[in-house]
């Protein structure tokens, strides 16, 4: 098993010096994306369940920071940014895109339905039916790609 997740590991060009994973979290949470089972895990590594469960969610939490800085990154970089502010309906969000991305001569990859979902699967809690809960940045790459971060 940890044989198979080191191939794995290897092919997919895992470097634990240039990782926000350590070479632990990268072969938990390999084999936990197969199905493998925590105690299975802790077997194979001949550690305690309860130590596998701490490796895995330290993964992920690292894993979650990376998106996070890769999406500060992207933001940082967009030059469209739209402010969505709290109370706003999302239908409305489209045009208010398209709007600053016209000003900016930027093409959106979107049509309006395919931006409504890709702003409500982004923002999560922050909308609520049709409503924006939680104010909203709604930035668009030069090359279209959009990205949705909350407002802090």
């Amino acid at each position: 098993m940890i044989d198979e997740v080191e191939s794995l590991l290897e092919e997919i060009g895992f470097d634990a010096e240039t990782s926000v994973l350590t070479r632990r979290q990268a072969q938990v949470l390999a084999l936990r994306e197969r199905g493998t089972s925590q105690a299975d895990i802790a077997d194979a590594l001949g550690t305690s369940r309860a130590n596998v469960s701490s490796i895995e969610s330290s993964g992920r939490e690292n894993l979650e920071k990376a998106r996070e800085t890769v999406a500060f990154a992207e933001a940082l970089r967009a030059p469209v940014r739209v402010r969505v502010p709290e109370g706003t309906d999302l239908y409305d969000v489209p045009q208010l895109v398209y709007e600053a991305c016209d000003e900016k001569g930027v093409k959106v990859g979107h049509t309006a339905p395919d931006l409504m979902k890709v702003v409500s699967d982004a923002a999560g809690t922050a909308v609520s039916g049709r409503e924006i809960s939680t104010p909203l940045i709604v930035g668009v790459t030069a090359d279209g790609s959009v990205r949705v971060r909350h407002q802090q």
